[in-house]
């Protein structure tokens, strides 16, 4: 009798929760964007590896070993997070839409994917609303996801080592932030 009540007792929390979680109304994209990016499974430490092809930056505003802040908050714990500069690189940035490759809702606005994680990547920039195939591996369905290009930003990506305002274990080889992101 007391396993049975338990199990009515949770039952009755589930749906509760799930009917809380249908409900939602919000109409504020960026807010949603922001759960999105905290609900994904990101891939939070790297390898350092970077796509082939990348240039390194000639001459970089921030050099690999600049101690910066960031600010942006692609991941929970970024903004105000203190940071060191592994890598600098000459690319274009690109702001993505897509359907994650393992289902659930679309990713609006993801920043960034850069020029060499596109399938069969052209010399020139993609343009807003150019339809492309993903090669990047930052978040879980991501790799072979066919996306929308939101935005194009030719700029100096970092690659960054930092510890979450968070709390937590240091972030190896996050990418990517732009230079607007990042102060010194």
């Amino acid at each position: 009798m007391k396993k049975q009540l338990t199990l009515i007792s949770a039952a009755a929390m589930l749906a509760l929760s799930l009917t809380a979680c249908g409900t939602s109304t919000s109409s504020n994209t960026t807010d949603n964007n922001k759960q999105q990016m905290a609900d994904m499974d990101m891939n939070h430490t790297g390898s350092g590896q970077v796509p082939e092809g990348l240039k390194e930056a000639e001459n970089p505003t921030f050099k690999v070993g600049d101690s910066v802040t960031i600010h942006t908050d692609h991941m929970k714990g970024m903004d105000g997070a203190k940071a060191t500069v592994v890598g600098a690189y000459s690319t274009t940035a690109y702001a993505v839409s897509y359907n994650p490759t393992t289902g659930g809702e679309k990713v609006t606005n993801h920043k960034w994917v850069i020029q060499e994680e596109i399938k069969d990547h052209e010399a020139e920039p993609y343009k807003e609303g150019d339809q492309v195939v993903l090669q990047a591996d930052h978040m879980n369905g991501m790799n072979g996801a066919k996306a929308t290009i939101d935005s194009a930003e030719k700029t100096t990506v970092y690659m960054l080592d930092y510890t979450p305002t968070t709390g937590g274990e240091v972030v190896k080889n996050h990418k990517w932030v732009t230079e607007s992101e990042i102060t010194k």
